[in-house]
């Protein structure tokens, strides 16, 4: 493959509708070396799919596809040679009322998976049709075909060594000959269903096929220009980040921050292949790139918030000079499919918070009754909800004089519910109650940032 190739990802909000469509195409025909393009349904279209997938009544299926139908018209009514297009949505809508039909008898995350992946499916349909009324030679490709996965459905594990090859054989000819439209999110298991990747699974998948076809870089365009200091909804005055390695950016995606899922920078960080995170609306106010390695980085480089936190904690005297009893509690985590992100322990306690919310596709919580009654025998369980997560990502926290004071200095006012530092170099971070987590932010950034 050409090592210039580009692989562009766009979100929701950048193919959200006929005139939004356009300036995404204007990027890309911008940079010819940008072959490959990886979309996400437009915005709104897979919440309305996800709640299709509940299994709804008759009334509800009706509505909630007239506005699917909707939001893929307005585009369609925009076009200059519309009928074709509008005979393959249709089919599509047919397709999404046959399945919402399915699941109005028993709901299954199968079926969800199917029914959800059909919003990628339809806007890169029309994205193509915007393309070739440009008279650009532009090719669909359905990602299914390569993108093959575990089938744990709605968080499916990609599977990199068949990707890669099956990007090789059909894709890569693809890519040299046109530009290819294919979809994020969504891919397919071995029996050929469909699963998805996960919610923010569109950024992976660019990652992913970037990877499987050496690309020099992978291009996310959204609609903010770059990562900044913190959400700057939160802090107006958040100031653009232009250049960020890939640790500081993957601590700040995993504690929260939204311009990048999480798990993007996995094949970036494995195929060392920067990422450039800008703005669909204003390509020309620049962006952030992110990379291996940046001059001078600063001791504090940003904050994240992650609300839904829940705070697990285990009480038992079986604790006190014993072995064996985390072993026992994370084998019973490890069952339920629980990851635990922060610990901190006690001679007769441990407190674990699990990012409960939003692991897979319908955002469903992981807490189960199962779960809870399998540690209530071991031990003595309390939860807690409504937390929210404050990391401060840096460069050598744990080893710099003074942090302590800088940090905590501004937090006197707030009640602090865990604390966890020195695992890594990378970051600081604490549970606070959500009401008070956005004024926690604005006077961490007023004390480490200056406004």
């Amino acid at each position: 493959m050409s090592q210039n190739l580009i692989v562009a990802k766009f979100g929701g909000t950048s193919v959200a509708d006929f005139d939004a469509m356009n300036r995404s195409a204007d990027v890309v025909l911008s940079d010819a070396n940008t072959r490959l393009v990886v979309l996400s349904a437009s915005a709104g279209v897979t919440n309305l799919l996800v709640s299709l997938a509940e299994g709804r009544e008759l009334e509800q299926r009706a509505h909630l596809l007239d506005e699917i139908r909707n939001i893929q018209y307005a585009i369609i009514d925009r076009l200059q040679s519309p009928e074709v297009i509008r005979q393959e949505i249709d089919r599509m809508l047919e397709n999404i009322l046959m399945l919402a039909e399915a699941t109005a008898l028993a709901t299954s995350h199968a079926l969800t998976d199917e029914l959800v992946s059909h919003g990628e499916l339809m806007s890169t349909l029309l994205f193509v049709e915007v393309l070739r009324e440009r008279q650009v030679n532009a090719e669909w490709f359905d990602v299914r075909k390569v993108m093959r996965t575990s089938d744990r459905f709605g968080r499916a594990e990609p599977d990199v060594a068949t990707l890669k090859e099956l990007s090789t054989a059909q894709l890569a000819p693809r890519v040299a000959e046109a530009l290819v439209v294919t979809q994020g999110f969504i891919g397919s298991e071995g029996k050929g269903r469909t699963t998805t990747l996960g919610r923010g699974g569109s950024d992976y998948t660019a990652a992913l096929l970037g990877e499987a076809l050496q690309a020099s870089r992978v291009d996310i365009w959204t609609d903010v220009a770059g990562i900044y200091t913190t959400d700057p909804r939160v802090v107006p005055t958040a100031k653009r980040i232009e250049e960020i390695t890939f640790e500081e950016a993957a601590e700040m995606a995993i504690f929260g921050a939204k311009v990048l899922h999480p798990a993007t920078l996995l094949p970036a960080v494995r195929s060392d292949i920067p990422v450039f995170v800008g703005s669909s609306k204003d390509p020309a106010a620049g962006g952030t790139r992110v990379c291996n390695e940046t001059q001078n980085p600063p001791l504090f480089r940003a904050l994240a918030l992650r609300r839904k936190q829940t705070l697990m904690t285990l009480h038992s005297l079986n604790m006190l000079h014993a072995h064996g009893f985390l072993a026992e509690v994370f084998a019973i985590l490890a069952r339920h499919n629980i990851s635990v992100d922060l610990v901190t322990t006690s001679e007769v306690s441990v407190a674990l918070t699990l990012d409960t919310t939003g692991s897979s596709t319908t955002g469903e919580s992981l807490l189960t009754q199962a779960l809870l009654t399998e540690l209530s025998s071991l031990c003595r369980v309390e939860v807690e909800e409504n937390l929210a997560l404050v990391a401060i990502i840096g460069n050598n926290l744990s080893k710099a004089c003074g942090v302590g004071k800088e940090v905590f200095g501004a937090l006197e006012p707030f009640n602090l519910r865990m604390i966890c530092y020195g695992a890594s170099s990378y970051n600081l971070c604490f549970l606070v109650p959500t009401p008070d987590a956005e004024e926690v932010v604005r006077a961490l950034h007023k004390n480490l940032f200056g406004s």
